[in-house]
């Protein structure tokens, strides 16, 4: 009786024993399980970073390599000195080689009061120069050289370029050749009232990259080696710089040099409107989110904009999916098409938003006698 009853006692204990480590471990099993699914699986290839726009990051600078950049974009940029028919010396500034061929971007006022141009390669190299054609109301020039071995720079896309975008300012500054300095874009579409014209186009992007007199007709460039913009103007009480630079984005310079090559002159397309920025009633009024838009003040009479169907009060906010949320941007996108051109345009009209395609752009009407 007495070994009976052992071995009963033995039993419960070990069948007790037996499940409770069963039990313990499914628990950890399940535990196991529950981790592993709550955890996100790091991969090897390189992702998209968190709370940043998606991008091409495979053919992207992960390192702003300045060193790169300033090599082959240096090599496309000269200095260009404009001399009197006497062979006086009046000005000189930089220049941007945008074909082989030997075709070189500048600013109107830097050869604006030459006869002759010597051109100075980055390899010490002179060149004679002749002006192709020029536009006062964009301050841009073309230049035509020959030679051999010329570097060009590649054109960027300027309405890409974002505020806070590292860019090289690379040009011939108080004479110093081949100069490079960075900065950052500060801002897009500046006006600084700096171009005279009822169609002066001032869309600049704004950065705080060195420039100084010499600079204009330069390069700014992006950290991919591409062109961005031509280096205008700065703001200056002292004469030099003071912290702030100003360049004509890059998509408005490449219509405007098709067009000097193409034709010897530009041909501008209007819209045949007066406009004007949007305040917070126009906004309100209208049913807006924010003041991003160009309202309306005037439609001209027979002009595209009133053959379109578009009216005064009218709120301007994109042209063909581009935005344009201030006057400049308005203005340099349709600078950027020639007459007979047709393109699209998103307004607000009494709180309600609109698309109008297919509107076809008038040029410039001649002054009359």
């Amino acid at each position: 009786m007495k070994n009976l009853l052992v071995n009963l006692c033995v039993a419960i204990v070990s069948t007790t024993l037996t499940f409770y480590l069963l039990e313990q471990k499914t628990t950890a099993k399940e535990v196991a399980t529950e981790t592993i699914a709550n955890v996100q699986l790091v991969k090897q290839e390189k992702e998209t970073p968190i709370n940043q726009k998606p991008r091409d990051w495979t053919n992207q600078f992960y390192t702003n390599d300045f060193v790169s950049v300033s090599k082959a974009a240096t090599a496309a940029v000269v200095n260009i000195t404009a001399y009197s028919t006497t062979g006086y010396r009046l000005s000189s500034g930089s220049g941007v080689i945008i074909e082989k061929s030997g075709y070189i971007v500048t600013n109107f006022h830097v050869v604006e009061d030459g006869s002759n141009y010597e051109i100075a390669l980055s390899d010490k190299r002179k060149l004679e120069a002749r002006l192709v054609g020029a536009d006062p109301t964009t301050d841009l020039a073309l230049l035509k050289v020959s030679g051999d071995d010329l570097v060009a720079i590649p054109f960027g896309n300027s309405d890409e370029v974002e505020v806070g975008e590292w860019v090289l300012a690379i040009g011939n500054p108080l004479n110093l050749t081949s100069t490079v300095t960075a900065g950052i874009v500060s801002a897009k579409a500046r006006n600084i009232n700096i171009l005279r014209g009822a169609y002066s186009i001032e869309s600049f992007i704004q950065t705080d990259a060195v420039v100084n007199p010499g600079n204009s007709g330069g390069a700014l460039a992006n950290t991919r080696g591409e062109l961005v913009g031509i280096n205008t103007a700065i703001i200056s009480e002292s004469g030099g710089y003071e912290g702030y630079s100003f360049a004509i984005p890059s998509n408005l310079v490449k219509k405007v040099i098709a067009d000097l090559k193409d034709y010897g002159k530009v041909k501008r397309a209007v819209l045949g409107v007066t406009i004007g920025e949007v305040t917070e009633r126009l906004a309100s009024e209208n049913g807006m989110p924010d003041l991003n838009g160009v309202v309306i003040n005037n439609v001209t009479r027979g002009g595209s904009a009133a053959s379109a169907g578009i009216q005064r009060g009218d709120i301007i906010t994109a042209v063909n999916g581009i935005s344009t949320t201030s006057v400049p941007e308005l203005q340099e996108q349709v600078a950027r098409y020639r007459p007979g051109d047709r393109i699209s345009v998103e307004f607000y009209r009494q709180g309600k938003k609109y698309r109008k395609s297919n509107i076809e752009l008038n040029s410039i009407p001649l002054p009359k006698n």
